[in-house]
Parts: C-alpha cells; structure tokens; sequence
C-alpha cells in the first residue's frame, strides 16, 4: 500500500493590489503601511472582526500537521541572534505543530506550549519541505509567508495549492506575492465572498 503524501499549500492575506504588507515594516508595525494605525489593522481585520463569518477559513490555519514560515514573517530580529525571539504569537502559538523557519544562522529548536516548536533550518527551501513532509506525515504542509518564501516555493514548483485571502484595499508597495515568479497556470478550485474579504483557492497545475 502506498502512503499518501499531504499537501503542500500557501495560505496568505493580500491586498488587492498584489501587497502582502506595506512599505516601511518595523517591528511596532510588522505589516508597515497597511492603512491602519496598529499591528496588520486593517490588511487581516477579516479574522477578527468577523470571526463567525470567516470561521472556516481561520481553521484551516491551524489543521496543518507543520508549517513553513521565513524568517521576516517570524520575527523583526535580524543577523545573528542576539536577542532572544521567539514569534509573534507568545508562549502559546496558534500552530500546535513543528514550524520550520529558514534562515541563514543557526539556532537550537525553541519548543513552545501547546505542542509547537520551531525548527530553525539553514539549507534552504527544499531542506525545510523534506523536514516539514516528514514531521508531517500524510498531513498537509502549510506554508505561510512572507512574500519571498512563498515566491521561492512557488518559483521551485514545489507547490500544491494556493489559498488567498484577498482585502479591498490597495498599498502601492511593499512586499508583493509573485514577484518574480515565472507564469503559473492555476485552476480554481472554489471562491467566496465575505464581509470585508474573499477567500479564493487554486490549485497550482505547473
């Protein structure tokens, strides 16, 4: 019998301009220009401020058995570690899952409450999926930004489906999903429209 192998899906909010944060990003404003005044105000008010309207697509962030993030998209810190940072989501992340974070300086594995532990992975972008496909098992792969690594496993072909969260707004720069990436043929596999977001899911063909 062969084992079936999960999926290896990208799950992002974007602006409708193509914008997966703004310009000038620091850390009191990781998302940077996104036309609200607090962190990512107005680009992901969709989780919260209609909670019940976008449950199921909430969900599906956390029904990963591992995730892939790059290193921006974990934290501000940059270089060598010199400060302690362990994420955005304190000491119990959302994930509950390994979470493979690529960088270019080694780090031991920050385990956290709830059944989550980054693991820091240095050799790049097919390194980090054989990890998270094995620690996953026939479990899908979420692979959840920022913008490079999400262009670099698309660029790569390594891609299965690409579900985005699309915001009626536009930021006119910033860090942009696609940039660089060669012509992709996508086959649409659902859509809905919400109060202040539309999920669209593709199923990425070549």
């Amino acid at each position: 019998m062969t084992n079936r192998m999960g999926s290896v899906i990208c799950d992002i909010t974007i602006s409708a301009d193509g914008y997966v944060a703004g310009l000038n990003q620091t850390e009191e404003r990781p998302f940077g220009d996104d036309g609200g005044d607090g962190f990512g105000d107005k680009l992901h008010a969709w989780m919260f401020d209609n909670p019940d309207e976008n449950r199921a697509e909430v969900e599906q962030l956390s029904a990963a058995k591992a995730v892939i993030m790059g290193r921006n998209m974990f934290g501000p810190v940059r270089g060598a570690w010199d400060r302690q940072w362990n994420g955005w989501w304190g000491d119990n992340p959302p994930f509950h899952a390994p979470v493979f974070v690529l960088t270019h300086h080694a780090r031991d594995p920050q385990p956290m409450d709830g059944g989550t532990t980054y693991f820091f992975v240095t050799d790049g972008i097919e390194s980090a999926l054989a990890q998270a496909r094995a620690a996953a098992g026939d479990g899908d792969v979420m692979i959840l930004g920022g913008a490079i690594t999400i262009n670099q496993y698309l660029a790569a072909g390594l891609v299965d489906e690409l579900r985005l969260h699309i915001v009626p707004l536009t930021l006119g720069g910033g860090a942009r999903l696609f940039e660089g990436v060669p012509p992709l043929k996508l086959d649409q596999v659902k859509s809905r429209a919400a109060t202040s977001v539309t999920h669209v899911t593709y199923r990425v063909l070549s």
